[in-house]
């Protein structure tokens, strides 16, 4: 019998090995994995390379991680948000290593990971910094960069309701970047507000099969990232 339910969030990332790349989900407050992530950071991993398209809001969930020196690199598109103070600290100090990608680009990267495509070109950043040391090429008549896809040790995405197979259903705008991060990981962990039987989704709504999902944590009470945040003062206030 399939059955992908773990009994808690430690019990699913005991494994992860130091030196990981690591595709956390969430868009701001939607969709983080919060919980997931504080389990990772009481696993005790090192060395991470972590993708996700912020850089970590206030002090919990990834700001956390990397708080506590678990992050050597993280690759984003805006790590410039009004709370993300402790990922702006450790850069400054050179504590961290960042690698921009605009934000469409970062999606299909990790898109493309996931299909087996191992790049691909836009013309979104070309002629700028961010294309310095990239292979480009002209394409009726515009110049284009050439963009490796982004494939990952581990998945941590936040979704609404799974069944016991893996299969998921997110919330609105909680789905983010969900169901492209995975498919382009070798162990993708979930949690999610409620597990049922299989046959209780509806087929029609559900997002990501469970062909791509290996381990699901129930959570039914998740932290609120922006209770947390609107406890803080802004950057410049």
């Amino acid at each position: 019998m399939i059955d992908k339910r773990w009994p808690s969030a430690a019990d699913a990332l005991a494994d992860v090995a130091d030196g990981a790349t690591v595709l956390i989900g969430g868009f701001g407050e939607a969709g983080t994995p919060t919980e997931l992530i504080h389990a990772l950071l009481d696993q005790g991993a090192r060395g991470l390379t972590v993708v996700n398209n912020n850089a970590g809001n206030g002090e919990i969930g990834l700001a956390a991680l990397i708080r506590e020196g678990r992050v050597r690199r993280m690759i984003c598109s805006y790590p410039r948000t009004s709370h993300c103070h402790v990922f702006n600290e450790f850069y400054r100090a050179g504590r961290i290593e960042l690698e921009l990608s605009p934000q469409g680009t970062l999606a299909e990267r990790i898109r493309a990971g996931g299909a087996g495509i191992p790049a691909f070109y836009t013309p979104t950043a070309a002629d700028t910094d961010l294309s310095a040391g990239k292979e480009t090429r002209m394409f009726a008549g515009r110049l284009h960069v050439l963009e490796e896809a982004i494939q990952a040790d581990l998945a941590l995405i936040k979704a609404e309701t799974a069944d016991r197979w893996g299969n998921l259903i997110y919330r609105k705008a909680a789905r983010n970047f969900g169901p492209v991060m995975a498919t382009a990981a070798r162990t993708t962990v979930v949690q999610v507000r409620r597990v049922v039987e299989p046959g209780d989704l509806d087929p029609e709504a559900i997002v990501t099969p469970g062909i791509f999902v290996h381990r699901v944590v129930a959570v039914t009470d998740p932290i609120s990232e922006a209770a947390h945040l609107a406890l803080l003062p802004r950057v410049g206030a």
